[in-house]
């Protein structure tokens, strides 16, 4: 079964983005090419709450899944 994501609602192609964002902060942490500071950064300049605590929530995740403590 395929899914068009191009046809998703706005509000879930958003979420798919910060998750994306979320993953790639987190790498970038681990490979020692960001500091915690960027994802701090990156959390400010997004716009409303339940988006900021979604892109929280998927930081935690990659943490977890890449084993990185900060």
């Amino acid at each position: 079964m395929s899914i068009n994501l191009s046809n998703l609602p706005a509000d879930e192609k958003n979420k798919i983005e910060l998750d994306k964002q979320a993953s790639f902060l987190v790498w970038k942490l681990k490979q020692a090419k960001a500091g915690p500071e960027e994802i701090t950064e990156q959390r400010n300049k997004i716009g409303p709450e339940h988006e900021q605590l979604w892109f929280d929530q998927c930081v935690e995740k990659y943490k977890r899944m890449m084993n990185v403590a900060y």
